[in-house]
């Protein structure tokens, strides 16, 4: 990765889900939403706080998350496209408990 986020930010890559229905109904590009799940590629050193001490991120590289809609700003590095977001934009972490059942 050419890019080191720096404090509270993250770098993330979205996950693109199906793109069809459980029925086999295909869906158009120009009707689909952005999926609001991605990993996290590059973490920056963690958050300065009031008194200026570095506290350390909850995710980490490789992490899978939840984010808002409109969350971060959107890259494009070599022809792929990331967000950049603060850590305070994820809405959860999704375990990987949870990923192995989702693809059974």
């Amino acid at each position: 990765m050419n890019i080191r986020p720096l404090y509270d930010r993250i770098v993330v890559k979205r996950i693109e889900e199906q793109e069809t229905t459980r029925n086999g109904i295909v869906i158009p590009d120009s009707a689909k939403e952005k999926p609001q799940e991605g990993e996290v590629m590059a973490v920056g050193h963690g958050k300065r706080l009031e008194d200026g001490k570095l506290t350390a991120l909850d995710v980490q590289a490789g992490d899978r998350i939840l984010f808002g809609k409109y969350s971060g700003n959107e890259i494009t590095l070599q022809g792929t496209e990331y967000i950049i977001m603060r850590e305070d934009d994820i809405l959860g972490v999704l375990d990987s408990a949870s990923q192995a059942a989702k693809k059974n």
